[in-house]
C-alpha cells in the first residue's frame, strides 16, 4: 500500500510554485501604486528639464535613488503589517493626539498641493488636443469619484494599476527619440559636481523622490488590505519592483528628452506639460508624440491624484476615528468618501480657477521639500518604537535609514528652495 501512495506527492508538488505566484500577485499593489504615483506630473516635468538642460548625466541619479526610494518605503511596510495600523493612527498612539494632528495637517498641505500639480497636468493634456480645461477637469474628477465611490480596496488598487500603466508609454517615448548609446554611456559617467546650477537641479530630483502622502498610503492601504505576517516577504518585493519601474518611467523621460530637446535645443526652458509636448512633436512626429506622451502624463497625474486624495481620506481617519476602509459602503463611512470627494473637486476648481499652473508646481515642490524633515522623522521613530523587537529598525540598518533620511531631506530642501530658479525664473 504505502509504494502505491509514493507516488502522489510527486505529482501534487508541481502546482506549488503555481501557488506561491498566486499569493504573491493577491500581496502585490500597494507598493506598486504608491510607486506609480511617484512618477507625478511634477516628476516628470523636473525629470524632462534635467534632460534638456544636462542631457544624459543626471540618468546615474535616477538609478541610485532607487534603493533611498526602496529603504523609505519598506518602512511603511513592516509597520502596516506588523501593526496592523495606519500611519496616522500609529502617531496618535505613540505620540499623542497633538503630533497626529500635526503630520495629517502636513499631509493635508501636500496632497492639496499634489492634487494641484495633477490636475494641471491633465488640463495641460486636454489643452493640446483643443479640449476646454473645464471639460478635462470634469471628466478627470468624475472618474476618480466613480472609480472610488465602490466600496472596495481590490478594485481601486486594480484601476489605480490599470490606469498607473499608462506611464510606460514614455519608454515609447525614449525608443522614438533614438538616442545614442555611446552618448549615454559617455554622459552618464561624466558629473560636473562643482557646478552650481547642475547641483540644484539633482536636489530637486532627490526632494521630489519622497512625497509626504506616499508614506500615509502605503501603510494605510496594507492595513486596509489586511496583509499579515507572513505576506511580509512578498508586500517587499511588491516595494522593490515598485521602486525600479518608477525610476526607470522617470529615467525614459529625462531620456527622451536629452535625445531630442536637450540635443538641438539645451537651453530650452520647459515648465509645463504643453511646452514639453510641443518641443518634442517635431523629433517624434505630431501625433505619436502628442498621443504618447499625453497618455504618460495623464496616467501618471490620474494614479497621483488617486493615491493623494485616498492618503488623506485615511490619514483623517485614523487621528479622528471615523470609519476609514475601501472595504465599507460610502453610506458607512461616509466621512472617510467624503474627505476623499473634497480633494478631488476642490483640486479641480482651484487648477480651473487658477491661471498660473507653473507658479503652482513651483510652490508644490517647495512644500513638499519643507515637510520631509517632519515626515521622515515620525516614519523612523515609528520604525524604532512601535515594532515588533524582531523587525525593529535597530544595528546597523538603523544607521543607514537615518543617514539617508537626513540626506533626502537636506537635499530636498536645498533643491526645493531653489526649483523657483529653475521653474519660476
Amino acid at each position: 500500500m504505502s509504494e502505491n501512495k509514493s507516488p502522489r506527492p510527486a505529482t501534487c508538488s508541481p502546482p506549488a510554485p503555481l501557488s506561491q505566484i498566486k499569493k504573491l500577485l493577491a500581496v502585490f499593489g500597494p507598493g506598486l501604486v504608491v510607486m506609480l504615483a511617484d512618477t507625478d506630473v511634477g516628476s516628470v516635468i523636473t525629470a524632462g528639464q534635467s534632460g534638456v538642460q544636462w542631457g544624459y548625466r543626471l540618468l546615474l541619479l535616477q538609478l541610485v535613488l532607487v534603493p533611498i526610494l526602496y529603504i523609505v518605503q519598506e518602512l511603511t511596510v513592516r509597520l502596516g503589517i506588523f501593526t496592523g495600523r495606519g500611519h496616522g493612527e500609529l502617531i496618535r498612539e505613540q505620540f499623542g493626539a497633538f503630533w497626529a494632528w500635526v503630520s495629517v495637517g502636513g499631509l493635508g498641505i501636500a496632497v492639496l498641493g499634489a492634487l494641484l500639480t495633477e490636475f494641471s497636468g491633465v488640463a495641460g493634456v486636454g489643452e493640446m488636443y483643443g479640449v476646454p480645461r473645464g471639460i478635462s477637469l470634469f471628466l478627470a474628477a468624475g472618474s476618480m469619484l466613480a472609480v472610488v465611490m465602490t466600496g472596495s480596496y481590490r478594485r481601486v488598487e486594480r484601476v489605480a494599476i490599470a490606469v498607473g500603466l499608462f506611464e510606460f508609454a514614455f519608454f515609447v517615448v525614449a525608443f522614438k527619440a533614438h538616442p545614442s548609446p555611446a552618448s549615454i554611456a559617455r554622459e552618464a559617467m561624466s558629473i560636473p559636481y562643482a557646478n552650481v546650477d547642475y547641483l540644484y537641479l539633482a536636489a530637486a530630483n532627490i526632494g521630489a523622490v519622497i512625497m509626504p502622502w506616499m508614506i500615509f498610503y502605503q501603510q494605510s492601504a496594507i492595513a486596509d488590505k489586511k496583509l499579515s505576517p507572513e505576506h511580509f516577504a512578498a508586500a517587499r518585493w511588491d516595494t522593490a519592483i515598485g521602486a525600479v519601474v518608477t525610476q526607470l518611467i522617470m529615467a525614459a523621460v529625462l531620456i527622451a528628452c536629452a535625445a531630442t530637446i536637450g540635443a538641438k535645443t539645451p537651453h530650452a526652458s520647459l515648465s509645463s506639460v504643453g511646452e514639453i509636448s510641443q518641443a518634442l512633436t517635431p523629433f517624434l512626429g505630431e501625433s505619436m508624440g502628442r498621443l504618447m506622451f499625453g497618455m504618460g502624463v495623464l496616467g501618471a497625474g490620474m494614479v497621483a491624484a488617486i493615491v493623494a486624495s485616498l492618503a488623506l481620506a485615511w490619514g483623517m481617519g485614523e487621528v479622528t476615528g471615523y470609519h476609514h476602509s475601501l472595504e465599507l459602503h460610502p453610506l458607512r463611512a461616509r466621512w472617510f468618501y467624503g474627505v476623499y470627494a473634497l480633494c478631488v473637486l476642490a483640486g479641480a476648481v482651484l487648477v480651473w480657477a487658477w491661471p498660473n499652473l507653473v507658479a503652482l508646481n513651483v510652490g508644490v515642490q517647495v512644500v513638499n521639500a519643507l515637510l520631509l524633515p517632519l515626515v521622515l522623522g515620525f516614519l523612523i521613530a515609528l520604525a524604532i518604537r512601535s515594532l515588533p523587537i524582531e523587525h525593529r529598525l535597530k544595528g546597523w540598518y538603523k544607521n543607514v535609514v537615518i543617514v539617508v533620511a537626513v540626506l533626502t531631506s537636506g537635499l530636498g530642501i536645498f533643491g526645493g528652495l531653489q526649483v523657483i530658479k529653475l521653474f519660476g525664473g
